[in-house]
């Protein structure tokens, strides 16, 4: 045994899992050196979910990074002879609809990201997967790339470890458990371990179930939890005694029973000849905090492998014998069978990426064998460059605000995300049902007397739409379809698209309270701002100016997307997207830190205060109305993007005009408790409340407005987003050198470009109103347009817009399909349907000073 080293430059912790030894490959390919690993059980691990995980790889996701991961990893595994690309099946049974149709959303979902899957009929999946009966099931998806990692990714990680020991960058260290972390002035500088201390420049946490209980050495928590997933074994299966296959047939997934399929191949292979079927449990998902997880010396089987009571499966096995009968010839082998503990989160996605609170400390929790490899890669990435090569937004653990890592919260959403792992098809906008009511607006009373349609973002309820608007569906009929598809009429509200026909020709006032919002003050913040900033926030802007501007990485890709008020010559003001605040604000104090700008304190003060929206061609007639001084509000003295204070109803309002619906009008800022004084003065004048749809949705778009996390991502720059700015300011800003580049193109390789839905009636003749990303696809040859750099062309963002009365999209079209007229074809529940390019770079379909919609 080699002597424990006092300090390295990396310590990984949980070196023994697939996540843990993808990680040190991937960091040793980047050029990392002096690595230690450390491990509470065996390396590889005996006792972690990779030591009992299933092993299958399906590409089928619905998000980008989820894809890239998958297929990263697949390629991976198949390049170390790891892999059998088996294919497989996932079957919609007779009966079940949805589930067809959720098939074919995967289907046209899977090559907006490059996945290769397509629908069989249930003759042909028959014919791959002859162990079903076809006469239950209606049709099935088919993926060609899907399959198993070969023995098993525990004996994968054993060998990538052994591989990283022999360069001489790794010593590991079995055995070993992490029993505190050493933070100074923020910064991780060590790890204390059973085998005593190491110091340490990086620390990351690949410690999979135990990831939660290091996260509190540090003061913070994951939001994740183990939950136990019944794995089940039937034999003897001896189809394929004698082939040394380690898996014959493809995989199966019956996710409408919640369950998956699969043969373990030769009696020879690692739990060989037998059947094991797998069940999430979508009913009561039994979870257990990581503190109450058994040590090895306690536990039967081991501390992730909990006992099984074939009581709590019965029903759902039944059902699986109805689909494929062998289960019920073969003898269930108890003693084998077990409650297999995996890890789900409270929001579908990874806790990945630098520490919240602690420099230099970074997770990697919550990964599935599936995507081992691809994390191994990100995070590799991000800690070498700073960077990823797909935006890391969705699986960053600094996503999260405070109150999501509190206890309660966890269980709550990690409970609901549980049983939705497998069997539900969930909704492009499904809500959490759990969880909620954590933040309400000052006006919330109100809304829910009108009766609000509530969603939930970043911890606040937000109306979608009124009740109480419903009469404007009289008046506004023949402009607001009636959505007859019920997944695009679900968790929307006709009246959302009355609301938006209503602000168009009177005024309306929109709940904004949902914005993040920074202060920085002090002798650094100007600095720090300007730094942060491609606009010029600083310098000569004068004291009382917002400036909508953004921040980037060092590549030129767009990170952050906001605007910024000067206050005072020392105080800015940053109000940002609810999702995006709480990354925007970390990496504010971040920079601030790394540019040594540290004179300038960075304060959240989201919930002190509370916003309107008042917009709307009479906005300004009704708001003289309610303010202590009318002419303030005239165009020559309050004109665009100046911030101007006034009192209206007794209360000090903050006022900065600006538009994210085209119409003319004003968000209006004050203190969160006289928010509802504001809302009556402003409804005793007949403002109508509009919900949050019409703003962040289908006006937007018609408008031709962009989204952070959208149609904004680390991969395109401003200037194939269209929002470059006409002059290139002297101050230097993080990212100029590559924006200057940038500019200096003559062409750029894709730009974001507005397109109409041409048709939307589907084969039934059914009017559809498409969600989430679609593919772009060329007309002439039928395959997804991709540009000069490798990116695929999906819609970013889809509404409908009552105002032209079409489906609207977003999306980044190579430079060579960037032409205005052109058509080509998006695809949605696996049907086809032409648009039409109507604008590249910004142009509004609609714009108020021109009167007439772009029809």
């Amino acid at each position: 045994m080699a002597r424990f080293p006092s300090s390295a430059k990396v310590v990984i912790i949980g070196q023994g899992g697939i996540v843990g030894a993808s990680v040190v490959h991937h960091l040793i390919e980047r050029g990392w050196t002096d690595i230690v690993g450390i491990d509470k059980s065996a390396i590889p691990t005996d006792i972690g979910s990779t030591a009992h995980a299933s092993d299958f790889c399906y590409t089928t996701a619905l998000d980008h990074m989820t894809c890239f991961t998958t297929n990263y990893s697949i390629d991976f595994y198949e390049k170390m002879g790891r892999y059998a690309r088996v294919g497989g099946l996932e079957v919609a049974r007779v009966g079940d609809d949805e589930r067809m149709g959720e098939l074919k959303r995967r289907v046209s979902a899977g090559k907006a990201f490059g996945n290769r899957v397509h629908m069989v009929t249930a003759a042909e999946a028959k014919e791959k997967f002859p162990l079903l009966e076809e006469s239950v099931i209606q049709g099935a998806l088919w993926d060609p790339d899907a399959g198993l990692v070969v023995p098993r990714s525990q004996v994968v990680a054993g060998e990538l470890v052994e591989q990283a020991e022999k360069t001489g960058n790794l010593q590991t260290f079995a055995n070993t458990s992490a029993t505190g972390l050493d933070i100074k002035e923020g910064r991780i500088v060590g790890v204390e371990t059973t085998r005593g201390y190491i110091a340490a420049d990086y620390v990351v946490v690949c410690a999979g179930l135990w990831g939660r209980l290091i996260a509190e050495m540090a003061g913070e928590d994951l939001p994740v939890m183990p939950v136990d997933h019944p794995l089940l074994w039937f034999g003897p299966y001896l189809e394929f005694e004698g082939t040394g296959k380690h898996i014959g047939w493809p995989l199966l997934r019956d996710q409408g029973n919640s369950a998956y399929l699969r043969d373990t191949g030769d009696s020879t292979s690692s739990d060989g000849g037998m059947i094991e079927w797998g069940y999430y449990e979508e009913g009561e998902p039994r979870m257990c905090h990581p503190r109450d997880l058994q040590e090895k010396e306690e536990a039967r089987l081991s501390p992730s492998q909990r006992d099984l009571e074939i009581e709590q499966v019965m029903e759902p096995l039944e059902r699986a014998i109805e689909l494929t009968p062998i289960l019920g010839e073969l003898g269930y082998d108890e003693k084998a069978s077990f409650n297999g503990l995996l890890q789900v989160t409270s929001d579908g996605g990874p806790s990945i990426g630098e520490s919240a609170k602690v420099r230099g400390l970074w997770y990697a929790v919550s990964v599935w064998v599936k995507d081992g490899p691809g994390t191994g890669k990100i995070i590799a990435d991000w800690m070498t460059d700073g960077r990823t090569e797909l935006d890391n937004f969705g699986i960053d653990v600094t996503r999260y605000y405070p109150f999501q890592q509190e206890e309660q919260y966890i269980h709550d959403r990690c409970y609901e995300t549980a049983f939705k792992i497998y069997n539900p098809a969930v909704h492009n906008r499904e809500p959490y049902t759990k969880g909620r009511g954590h933040r309400k607006s000052p006006f919330y009373e109100r809304e829910q007397a009108l009766g609000g349609y509530f969603m939930e973002a970043a911890g606040w309820e937000r109306a979608h739409g009124y009740a109480a608007n419903e009469h404007l569906l009289e008046k506004f009929a023949d402009q607001v379809p009636v959505r007859e598809a019920e997944w695009d009429n679900r968790h929307f509200w006709r009246v959302s698209n009355a609301e938006h026909l209503q602000i168009t020709e009177d005024v309306g006032m929109v709940n904004l309270s949902h914005f993040a919002i920074y202060d920085a003050k002090g002798p650094d913040a100007e600095a720090l701002m300007e730094y942060l900033s491609v606009a010029k926030v600083g310098a000569d802007t004068p004291v009382g100016k917002g400036v909508y501007t953004h921040f980037l990485d060092h590549t030129g890709g767009v990170r952050a997307d906001l605007t910024i008020l000067r206050m005072a010559e020392d105080h800015f003001r940053v109000i940002d997207g609810g999702d995006s605040g709480n990354r925007d604000f970390i990496w504010m104090k971040r920079m601030s830190q790394d540019q040594g700008l540290n004179d300038v304190l960075i304060e959240d003060l989201t919930t002190d205060f509370a916003c309107l929206g008042v917009w709307g061609p009479n906005a300004r007639t009704t708001l003289q109305k309610v303010v202590d001084d009318p002419e303030v509000l005239t165009n020559e003295n309050f004109p665009f993007a100046a911030i101007r204070s006034f009192q209206l109803n007794g209360v000090t309002v903050s006022a900065f005009r600006i538009s994210y619906v085209g119409e003319q009008g004003w968000e209006l800022h004050f203190a969160y408790e006289d928010g509802l004084k504001v809302w009556d003065a402003l409804a005793a004048e007949g403002v109508t409340p509009i919900g949050v749809e019409t703003y962040a949705n289908s006006r937007r778009l018609e408008k031709s407005l962009r989204l952070q996390n959208a149609d904004l991502l680390t991969e395109y720059n401003l200037y194939e987003a269209g929002l470059s700015r006409p002059v290139v300011k002297a101050a230097n800003f993080h990212g100029k050198e590559a924006y200057l580049e940038q500019r200096e193109l003559e062409r750029q390789s894709a730009y974001l470009c507005t397109m109409t839905m041409n048709d939307n009636l589907d084969a039934n003749g059914v009017a559809r109103y498409p969600l989430g990303n679609c593919p772009i696809i060329d007309p002439d040859t039928g395959k997804v347009l991709v540009d000069s750099r490798g990116r695929r062309s999906y819609t970013t963002s889809i509404a409908f817009g009552p105002t032209i009365g079409k489906n609207i999209a977003l999306g980044y079209l190579p430079e060579d399909f960037a032409q205005e007229g052109r058509e080509l074809i998006i695809e949605y529940f696996d049907e086809q349907y032409r648009v039409t390019v109507e604008g590249v770079g910004y142009k509004p379909l609609y714009d108020p000073q021109n009167l007439k919609p772009k029809s």
